[in-house]
C-alpha cells in the first residue's frame, strides 16, 4: 500500500524479481472543512479493501507493507477510530500560531528538524490541533504516524516507524533514537505509539480483514515505512562505502 500526497495505489510485488504484478490507483483529494482540510481515509479504506479483494484470488497475497507520504500523524481514541480527521499538512495557520510553535519547538541541532511552512512539521499539526480542540487530548488515546494508521486499520495494533516521526517532525533526537523535549511540551509522550523499525512485524491482519478480503488470517503486515526513507533504502543498502544523495523528493 503506498498512500502518496497525490495517489494511494495498492501494487502487487513479486518479492523474488521485485516485479509488479498489478497496480491501482486512487487519486488522494482532500475534503475540505468542515473542520479543516483533511484526507478522505474512508475512501482510500474502501479502494484498498476492494483490489486487496481482487488482487488475493488472482495472485495470492503473502504479506502487506505500508509506505504514505510523511508530515502525517493521526489521533486514535480509546476505540482505536479516529478521535479527529486527519489533518492536510498543507494547510495554514494564523501568524500568532506559528509564532507560539516556534517559541516551543526545539533546536535543529536537536532534532535535525528545519522549521518547514504549514504542517510540514508534524510537531506544528499536533500544537495547532491541540490548541484549536481543547477536548482534543483527552480523547485522544495513541498517536500513530501516517503508515502505522493504515497498519493499524488492517491489525489493531498501535505503532509509529521510526523513519515517520524521525522525518522533520520536531519529535525525534535521530542521534540519540529518543524522542525530543517537543513531546512532553505538548503533553502527549504518553500517547505517541510505540516507536518500531519499519521492517518489524506489526502483526497478522484482523478477522474481519481476511473474511471482508478473502485473504488468509495470518496474513503478515509489515510496520510500514516513510516514502521518502523507502526510495533511498535501496540505494543505502547497495553501497558499502559512503555517498551523497541529490534528490528531487519522493
Amino acid at each position: 500500500m503506498d498512500v502518496g500526497k497525490t495517489n494511494a495505489k495498492l501494487a502487487l510485488v513479486d518479492v523474488s524479481t521485485l516485479t509488479e504484478l498489478a497496480v491501482v490507483t486512487r487519486p488522494n483529494i482532500v475534503r475540505p472543512a468542515p473542520p479543516y482540510p483533511h484526507y478522505d481515509v474512508d475512501g482510500h479504506w474502501a479502494f484498498l479493501l476492494d483490489a486487496l479483494s481482487t488482487f488475493n484470488p488472482d495472485h495470492g497475497i503473502d504479506a502487506i507493507s505500508v509506505t504514505t507520504h510523511g508530515a502525517c500523524a493521526a489521533l486514535l481514541g480509546p476505540d482505536g477510530t479516529l478521535a479527529t480527521p486527519i489533518l492536510d499538512y498543507e494547510h495554514s495557520y494564523p501568524p500568532e500560531v506559528g509564532a507560539t510553535y516556534d517559541a516551543i519547538r526545539p533546536d535543529f541541532a536537536q532534532t535535525g528538524s528545519p522549521r518547514l511552512s504549514g504542517g510540514l512539521n508534524i510537531g506544528a499539526q499536533l500544537h495547532w490541533l491541540l490548541t484549536t480542540d481543547p477536548t482534543l487530548m483527552e480523547r485522544t488515546a495513541h498517536i500513530v504516524t501516517y503508515p502505522q494508521y493504515w497498519g493499524h486499520r488492517l491489525t489493531g495494533v498501535a505503532a509509529t516507524d521510526v523513519t515517520s516521526i524521525g522525518c522533520h517532525t520536531d519529535l525525534w533526537r535521530p542521534h540519540e533514537g529518543s524522542f525530543s523535549d517537543l513531546p512532553t511540551t505538548l503533553g502527549i509522550r504518553d500517547k505517541i505509539a510505540p516507536v518500531r523499525r519499519p521492517s518489524d512485524i506489526l502483526g497478522p491482519i484482523l478477522p474481519e480483514i481476511a473474511k471482508a478480503t478473502g485473504m488468509p488470517p495470518d496474513t503478515q503486515v509489515c510496520v510500514g515505512i516513510h516514502d521518502s526513507n523507502a526510495s533511498l533504502y535501496p540505494h543505502v543498502v547497495s553501497q558499502d562505502r559512503p555517498v551523497s544523495v541529490v534528490s528531487t523528493r519522493t
